[in-house]
């Protein structure tokens, strides 16, 4: 299954933004593809380096590489996805701290082949100036502040951020869909009861759901 095969459900692979890079990683010959902007997460130029298993555990935090080799090797032994959050090094030194969030990739048999989706930069790059970010969205916010503070604990739960970095993670999935800020955080909330009980594959089941929510935002009447 090579590029062609992408699912149509995902966002275009070109769109590129500073502090998110997508990624794909395939089951078979465990064969990984990145974005421009993960290499240079990384440290890389684009298409100077090709990444690999090996390449990308080189550069995890020594902390977190056994925590990443065994989400890799989840991954590989469920047909998982490979998501989480964790710490990496670029070439440069400088450490970022990451979250991943991923879901399963199927062939056209519906057979799980791979797992795809994102690196959020949680450093200064992918997180937007409060102030700026709380602006753009004050209409959304006076509007429904209980739902989108509720939607940011959620996050917060779950990825272990903070409330600027899971605001920051809501305002891109927002924009990454076209969707309203309220609208997604209300729908997240009215789905996350459906979630099993936490236990090692919560992580994986959430971030099917972050990924996918907005297709389900019932459409609002118009006029």
């Amino acid at each position: 299954m090579g590029a062609d095969a992408w699912p149509a459900r995902w966002p275009p692979v070109d769109a590129e933004k500073p502090g998110v890079g997508w990624f794909r990683f395939w089951f078979v010959g465990q064969r990984w593809e990145w974005s421009d902007e993960l290499a240079r997460m990384h440290g890389y130029q684009p298409g100077t380096v090709e990444p690999t298993t090996e390449l990308l555990l080189s550069h995890k935090h020594p902390d977190d590489l056994s925590h990443v080799q065994d989400m890799l090797d989840r991954a590989l032994l469920s047909r998982g996805s490979f998501s989480g959050r964790h710490r990496f090094v670029d070439t440069a030194g400088n450490v970022h701290d990451a979250v991943v969030v991923a879901d399963r990739v199927s062939d056209d048999a519906g057979v799980v082949v791979g797992t795809a989706g994102y690196y959020l930069d949680l450093t200064a790059t992918f997180i937007e100036n409060r102030q700026n970010a709380l602006d753009e969205a004050l209409p959304d916010l006076f509007e429904a502040r209980a739902v989108i503070e509720q939607a940011k604990g959620i996050l917060m739960a779950m990825y272990r951020v903070s409330p600027e970095q899971a605001f920051g993670v809501l305002k891109w999935r927002s924009q990454e869909t076209n969707t309203k800020l309220r609208s997604l955080a209300r729908q997240l909330i009215a789905e996350i009861s459906t979630q099993p009980t936490p236990s090692a594959d919560t992580q994986a089941a959430f971030d099917h759901l972050l990924l996918t929510v907005h297709q389900r935002i019932p459409v609002e009447p118009t006029g």
